[in-house]
C-alpha cells in the first residue's frame, strides 16, 4: 500500500511534473509473471524514475546501509526506501550476500518484477562496466526473462556527489526480453553465468549507447581514486564490447 501511495500520490506526481521523461519499449515488460529488469546505473535517481514508468510494482535490492542507520533519521530512511519498493542487500560477501540472492530469486519465482543493476554500483564516469554474475544466477534459478533497461540522462539530474537534483529531460528505454531457458539446470557453472551476464551487458550497451569497459565499476572507482591521489594506475587492455559480450561461447573473465 505504501508503495502505491508513494508512486501515485506523494512522490510520483512531483517527479513526473519536474522531470519529463520519454519512454521507449514499455511493451517489452511482461504484463504478468516474474521477470528481471536489468539496468545500467548512472545515479541514485535511476531507482526513482524507472519504476515510475512501469505499471507493475518494481522491487530493487539496495545497500543495507539504507535500512540500518540508527535514530529518527534512520527510521525515516528505512520507511522511505521500503516505501519505494527496495529491500536490503549485504554487499560484504559470504552468506549474507547469498541470502540476498536467494531472496531476489524467490521474488521472481513468486511473480514479482525485480529491478537490478548488474554493474553492482553506479558508473563513476558515465561508461558501462562489466556486469556481476548475480543477475545470471537469479535468471537461471528463477526462470524469469531479463528485460534490459537503459536510463538516459539521470547522471545529469543527480551527479555523483551532488545532493541536488537538476532539471533535465530523461529517457527510459526497455529492450526486448532475453530468455535464458536454454541454459536451464546450469546454474553454478561460472562460464555459463559469465556468458549470460555478458549478453545482458551487450544488450545494455546497444540500448544505452554507452562505451563498454571490461572491468568492474568498483575497480574503476579504485583506479580513479588512485589517479586522484597521484598514483598512476595500471589498466588492463580491454577487449571490444562485442567480443566481451559474445554468446554463447564467451568465457570472458
Amino acid at each position: 500500500m505504501l508503495y502505491w501511495l508513494m508512486k501515485w500520490v506523494f512522490l510520483g506526481p512531483l517527479l513526473k511534473a519536474l522531470w519529463p521523461t520519454k519512454v521507449v519499449g514499455a511493451e517489452n515488460i511482461p504484463e504478468s509473471g516474474g521477470a528481471i529488469l536489468a539496468g545500467n546505473h548512472l545515479a541514485v535517481a535511476d531507482s526513482f524514475f524507472m519504476p515510475l514508468r512501469v505499471k507493475r510494482k518494481v522491487t530493487f535490492p539496495a545497500k543495507s546501509e539504507y535500512f540500518t542507520e540508527p535514530g529518527f533519521k534512520g527510521t525515516l530512511k528505512k520507511w522511505f526506501f521500503t516505501g519505494v519498493g527496495q529491500f536490503p542487500i549485504d554487499r560484504s560477501g559470504g552468506n549474507a550476500a547469498q541470502a540476498a540472492l536467494d531472496t531476489a530469486t524467490r521474488l521472481v519465482r513468486e511473480g514479482h518484477l525485480l529491478g537490478i543493476y548488474p554493474e553492482g554500483t553506479r558508473s563513476p564516469d558515465g561508461r558501462l562496466y562489466k556486469g556481476k554474475t548475480g543477475v545470471a544466477r537469479i535468471a537461471l534459478e528463477s526462470g524469469g526473462v531479463v528485460v534490459p533497461v537503459a536510463m538516459i540522462g539521470t547522471d545529469k539530474v543527480n551527479p555523483i556527489g551532488s545532493k541536488m537534483w537538476w532539471p533535465r529531460r530523461l529517457e527510459v528505454r526497455f529492450g526486448k526480453p532475453l530468455d535464458f531457458s536454454r541454459y536451464e539446470g546450469l546454474s553454478g557453472d561460472r562460464f555459463i553465468e559469465r556468458s549470460i551476464t555478458d549478453e545482458i551487458m551487450y544488450a545494455l550497451m546497444e540500448l544505452s549507447g554507452q562505451e563498454y569497459v571490461d572491468i568492474y565499476a568498483a575497480k574503476a572507482k579504485e583506479l580513479l581514486a588512485a589517479e586522484a591521489a597521484g598514483v598512476k594506475p595500471t589498466v588492463p587492455a580491454q577487449p571490444s564490447a562485442r567480443d566481451a559480450a559474445r554468446v554463447p561461447d564467451s568465457k570472458v573473465g
